[in-house]
């Protein structure tokens, strides 16, 4: 069920415009990163990536919440 989930997810999630807040992230992790060294920049890589993975799963996890609780609403309308 989860790969259907995650079909269903990619065919209708519409990522909203966020672009100045990207902007302003991304200035703020590049100002962080010019006062690290070469280890410290690895482990601040490491975190962008594990909260970009952290924000895809809550997005999906959201999304299936969301369509579970429209099929019972679904569900409870037909009987």
């Amino acid at each position: 069920m989860n790969d259907y989930m995650k079909a269903l997810h990619q065919r209708f999630f519409r990522k909203p415009n966020l672009t100045e807040l990207e902007k302003e992230i991304e200035t703020a992790r590049q100002d962080v990163r010019d006062c690290l060294d070469k280890a410290q920049r690895r482990r601040l890589m490491d975190l962008v990536d594990g909260q970009a993975l952290l924000r895809e799963e809550i997005s999906l996890a959201s999304f299936t919440a969301g369509f579970k609780l429209a099929w019972g609403i679904t569900k409870e309308l037909e009987a």
